[in-house]
């Protein structure tokens, strides 16, 4: 694997640039908005909730003074929500050129569902991005050579969609069912390029993974869980590199030059977990054409999206 000799000292300047940061309130999301909007970007953070996108927003004036900066409602577990977002966006930009897909749920114990019936991991992390991202597509194509960053996860290896059974309905395995969400992930990051490509859109899109990084994300999902799982979310972030470290893959994705579609990058470490910046592998299943069709075919019959790109079966 080649290590890229990157960090965010080398993100070249974004004024004039529209960012969108999905779940931009905390973590990797509040690390990719606080870069962006210190090179220049005017940044919308994506948030679900609205007080701790403000709290956020204030974060990063804080440190960036003169931040060009919105906070927005979006929850990705509402297609309702979702549409609502993107109109608004729509109608207020004429063009989007960065649109980081970096929101996420992780599920501990019992499954629960999306507003809308969807598994919430697959429904938030995947589903919800799939309709963001086609509901954006036509403001993005008029961009500023724009890209879509979807957010990985190394554990999308090791796991197989169910198609059949893509809500995990069957046989509920949290730890499965968060992986199968982020398969999903990368498989709509590669499936969307090859449309672009196809389509001879302008559009890049491009995917990271930030690797073992002490973001609150899963520390957050035992909180609840009394004194053994504010244990173990303590436990968790033990070894973990830093945010600014983790978030270093999806911001050089984000806005390194020469970026390619369907790239993907990663730590350069041992097994993906930490390290400078590499591009790293997808797994098999993520690249296989076969699976990328039959997972933009479902998802566009669950969310009532549809991507006005061309794919192969189109041909």
């Amino acid at each position: 694997m080649a290590v890229i000799d990157w960090n965010a000292s080398h993100i070249p300047d974004q004024t004039g640039r529209v960012a969108v940061v999905t779940g931009a309130n905390s973590g990797l999301g509040l690390a990719t908005a606080t870069e962006l909007a210190h090179h220049g970007a005017r940044v919308v953070l994506a948030v679900r909730d609205m007080i701790a996108g403000e709290r956020a927003a204030g974060a990063i004036q804080r440190s960036v003074p003169r931040a060009d900066l919105e906070v927005r409602e979006l929850d990705l577990a509402s297609l309702a929500s979702v549409r609502v977002f993107a109109g608004k966006l729509v109608a207020d930009f004429a063009a989007i050129d960065l649109l980081v897909n970096n929101a996420g749920v992780v599920v501990l114990g019992a499954a629960r569902t999306t507003v809308d019936g969807f598994e919430l991991q697959l429904g938030t992390n995947m589903l919800g991005h799939f309709a963001l991202t086609g509901l954006l597509l036509d403001a993005l194509g008029r961009g500023d050579a724009p890209r879509v960053v979807g957010l990985s996860s190394i554990t999308h290896r090791g796991v197989h969609l169910d198609f059949d059974d893509l809500m995990s309905r069957r046989d509920f395995d949290a730890s499965r069912a968060y992986g199968r969400s982020k398969l999903a992930s990368t498989v709509f990051g590669i499936e969307l390029d090859r449309r672009l490509r196809t389509a001879g859109s302008p559009v890049v899109s491009a995917l990271a993974h930030p690797g073992l990084t002490a973001t609150n994300l899963a520390p957050q999902a035992w909180q609840d869980r009394g004194r053994v799982g504010q244990l173990i979310a303590r436990l968790y972030l033990l070894n973990k590199q830093p945010v600014e470290r983790g978030v270093l893959p999806q911001l050089y994705a984000a806005t390194a030059p020469g970026v390619r579609g369907g790239q993907f990058f990663g730590p350069a470490g041992r097994g993906e977990r930490r390290g400078r910046v590499g591009e790293v592998q997808p797994s098999a299943d993520a690249t296989d054409p076969v699976v990328g069709r039959r997972m933009w075919t479902a998802a566009e019959s669950l969310t009532g999206v549809t991507y006005l790109v061309p794919g192969k079966e189109s041909e």
